[in-house]
């Protein structure tokens, strides 16, 4: 039970640090992309969530959550590098030896890298659009940025562990199916609560708070909040991803009894030829 999940992650975490090695500026083509793709997603939230928010519609949170499934989507059947994904691929690679910690790091340190480029850019071209800049979508971009900015520390990374806890479990279960509709269902209900929910995504955030800093905005959006808020929710999504998906379903996987059977074999057999 889930072995084969397990190896096809691990295989593919190495894959992946073999690309990494092979051409960095392709990799941050790829992880560039990601930004976007999940930018994209904010766009589309943001543009319909405005005229709600004014409205005062108790349906906003809703309304937003079923619309942010584009931006995994893309990310998943266009193909990029997204680094809240890679906090799951990378620790099941360490655990299962096919990367060490330190190609784990760098995986995660050059995805973030280029989801932060790639979002930043978009944000930018989106602001100067002008789809977002007036009425309800600007004053609901700078209101959530103000609060995404003033949570305490503990909030933050709370929130974002949740958040990719999620996120991770809608890469996880839609890698179990070859069916492209399951996938994108998966997909959907999982972004539809960290959405829904008001979870942090460190990714997501780097659109968003970008969006608001390229606008006219209140004191209370700087740039200082901007990495207050992406220094705790990166460590939340890290631990969500990471240890409450990856490292679970790993140490819940017959894939680690046999790990651990293989280490000792040459133990066993040293000990028997002793004797």
């Amino acid at each position: 039970m889930y072995t084969t999940d397990h190896e096809r992650i691990a295989s593919l975490a190495a894959t992946k640090h073999r690309f990494l090695e092979v051409s960095l500026s392709r990799y941050l083509i790829l992880s560039g992309l990601a930004g976007v793709y999940v930018g994209f997603g904010i766009a589309l939230i943001f543009s319909v969530g405005g005229p709600l928010a004014a409205a005062g519609s108790p349906i906003l949170k809703l309304v937003m959550g079923v619309s942010f499934g584009i931006a995994l989507t893309l990310v998943i059947f266009a193909g990029s590098e997204l680094f809240t994904g890679n906090n799951m691929t990378g620790v099941i690679g360490g655990l299962s030896r096919s990367l060490t910690w330190t190609q784990v790091t760098q995986l995660n340190v050059w995805s973030w890298v280029g989801n932060l480029v790639g979002s930043l850019a978009l944000a930018w071209l989106v602001v100067q659009s002008g789809v977002l800049s007036k009425g309800p979508q600007a004053e609901l971009i700078g209101n959530v940025a103000a609060m995404k900015m003033s949570l305490s520390a503990w909030e933050l990374f709370l929130r974002g562990l949740l958040c990719n806890w999620l996120v991770c479990l809608a890469i996880w279960t839609s890698g179990r199916t070859t069916n492209d509709a399951a996938k994108i269902m998966l997909i959907f209900w999982c972004l539809f609560a960290f959405i829904g929910t008001g979870f942090e995504h460190s990714v997501a955030n780097q659109s968003l708070l970008g969006m608001a800093l390229f606008l006219p905005h209140a004191p209370a959006v700087s740039w200082a909040g901007y990495w207050y808020n992406q220094f705790y929710v990166v460590v939340g999504n890290i631990v969500g991803g990471g240890l409450f998906v990856g490292g679970l379903y790993w140490l819940a996987s017959p894939y680690t009894v046999n790990q651990a059977k293989a280490r000792e074999l040459p133990r066993a057999i040293a000990a028997r030829e002793a004797c």
